[in-house]
């Protein structure tokens, strides 16, 4: 069992408290056949030429978009020597994109900075009167990459699961 997350008195009651972030494992695996079968060897760490995957709290390899996305190129599923990674044909990741209220669209400012680096379209941006184009995640159209996420200047962009079965 997880232990309960440190929540500031002042961050409970004025409702800003945000759920930590979940954590992103490697494309086309899921969390039960990482915790049945990795050996936590880092073959697909090292592997991974974006340098986006590392060992995690568990030792389990984990993503991290801070600086870069997913390219998708399956060079960490190759590297495995382990039951771990799913088709390939399927769904990468159980997760994709939300936009969160720090956005600087939604606080007036204009901005399509995630849309542009998005390689699947999947932000698009809807006109609204008195205020900049808002950003609207396409559910269908997110691959869950990552690539809106580095790019964002205001860090609204974070990853939320979805229930997708991968690989």
């Amino acid at each position: 069992m997880r232990p309960a997350p440190s929540v500031s008195r002042r961050s409970f009651l004025s409702g800003r408290h945000r759920a930590g972030p979940i954590s992103q494992r490697p494309p086309w695996t899921d969390e039960a056949r990482l915790t049945a079968a990795c050996t936590t060897c880092g073959d697909c760490i090292a592997a991974c030429p974006q340098g986006i995957l590392s060992p995690g709290h568990d030792g389990l390899p984990v993503l991290s978009f801070a600086e870069r996305e997913c390219t998708l190129c399956g060079h960490c599923a190759e590297a495995c020597q382990q039951p771990i990674f799913g088709s390939r044909d399927g769904p990468a990741f159980s997760h994709m994109a939300t936009i969160g209220e720090d956005c600087f669209a939604a606080r007036g400012i204009h901005c399509q900075t995630c849309g542009d680096a998005c390689p699947e379209t999947a932000i698009r941006f809807c006109l609204r009167l008195g205020g900049p184009p808002a950003p609207e995640v396409v559910a269908d159209s997110c691959n869950g990459c990552g690539a809106c996420v580095a790019v964002c200047p205001a860090n609204a962009i974070d990853m939320q699961q979805m229930e997708i079965a991968v690989g």
